[in-house]
């Protein structure tokens, strides 16, 4: 087992609200287990694991019946929105086995997301979700990536380079970043909200350039600016941006956005990456008056999406090859970085050890696909 897999007790986002239409069967698979899910007539979204108690047959692949009863396309066993079978057409005339049901998978739908626990079942009804009201807020303009972005690659991976903005400069040199970010000084906040221990990271500047992306969003050459990047949960990271002319932060001149990242492990090399950002609403970008600047934003920013993917991707295949020496090297402003690392690691270890009955990987020897791997700071 590689040093770091994925956390399975935990709320994942399965998708946004609008994903989900009534009777339409879905397929995901989330922490390597197989899940089935879609909206039933009633308009709740249930989810149960993807294969028929009879023959193992993918129940995504089946279908749903006007009855509302979802149909195994292999020899027919039904099920109703409980996931108890309901009837069997090789038997008709005996008594449903009381084994004779699907593993119910909990989910909760709030604030325009619907989220699941591929975990233990019986540790859902502790936590909840974490909230996204920016979602849904009616004075904001909240528009989602246009569809979810599969990665090969490990998803702390990308809950890393989420928390820093330090590779803005060179890979998204002459769009959001610069060298100058790069400069700017990192202030470290934890805690627990609701339920979940956070990480954030906070960078102030002042009489800062915008590059040409930020001033294309929030119309400002320069400005003073707040930027925060928050591990909300191993499912979500929550990035606020906050501009305005020096000396004005604070006021009614203020510009910025919010970028919600939603993502969950598909297993412990493959990852999904939705993202929704919302800005206020009656905001314009420099070039278009006529559109919220969220629209322009949700535009643009694919392209520097496919500049973090092409970083992660190339980062994975790294794991391929065996260490025989090498140790990653920890700098001053990876700090919030080697924190999430080992949030997300004791969480991995609390649900390992009733299984192993033992200790799980020190953070020194982390290596999320490979043999191992060592950790020095700078």
């Amino acid at each position: 087992m590689s040093a770091f897999e994925y956390v399975s007790n935990c709320w994942y986002p399965l998708g946004f609200s609008a994903e989900f239409p009534v009777a339409e069967l879905q397929g995901h698979k989330i922490a390597s287990r197989p899940i089935v899910a879609w909206r039933a007539e009633q308009g709740e979204v249930v989810a149960f694991d993807d294969r028929c108690c009879h023959k193992r047959f993918p129940l995504s692949e089946s279908k749903l019946l006007d009855s509302g009863h979802l149909e195994c396309a292999y020899h027919g066993l039904c099920y109703d929105t409980s996931g108890q079978c309901v009837a069997i057409p090789s038997q008709p005339d005996k008594a449903i086995p009381p084994q004779a049901r699907l593993r119910t998978v909990p989910v909760v739908e709030q604030d325009g997301v619907v989220w699941v626990w591929p975990g233990d079942p019986a540790q859902s009804a502790a936590i909840r979700p974490p909230r996204t009201p920016e979602v849904v807020d009616p004075d904001k303009v909240a528009v989602g990536s246009p569809e979810p972005l599969r990665v090969p690659a490990n998803y702390l991976l990308l809950i890393e380079n989420l928390l820093d903005i330090s590779h803005f400069y060179p890979l998204h040199d002459g769009n959001i970043g610069d060298r100058e970010n790069s400069l700017i000084p990192v202030e470290l906040e934890e805690g627990e909200a609701g339920g979940y221990q956070y990480v954030k990271t906070i960078r102030r500047i002042d009489h800062y350039r915008q590059p040409p992306y930020l001033r294309e969003w929030f119309l400002y050459d320069e400005v003073e600016r707040l930027h925060t990047h928050c591990m909300v949960s191993p499912g979500l990271t929550r990035v606020e941006m906050h501009v305005a002319p020096p000396g004005q932060l604070g006021t009614d001149a203020v510009r910025g956005y919010t970028l919600l990242h939603l993502h969950f492990p598909v297993d412990e090399r493959n990852l999904v990456w939705r993202w929704s950002v919302s800005c206020k609403k009656g905001h314009t970008p420099l070039s278009d008056p006529t559109i919220p600047t969220a629209h322009k934003v949700a535009e643009m920013f694919p392209a520097v999406v496919a500049q973090d993917q092409w970083a992660l991707e190339r980062q994975q295949k790294m794991f391929e090859y065996p260490d025989d020496g090498y140790a990653e090297l920890f700098l001053k402003s990876d700090k919030a970085l080697r924190r999430a690392r080992q949030i997300l690691m004791t969480m991995q270890r609390q649900e390992r050890l009733p299984k192993a009955g033992a200790g799980g990987p020190s953070e020194h020897t982390i290596a999320l696909v490979a043999q191992g791997g060592g950790a020095a700071t700078a």
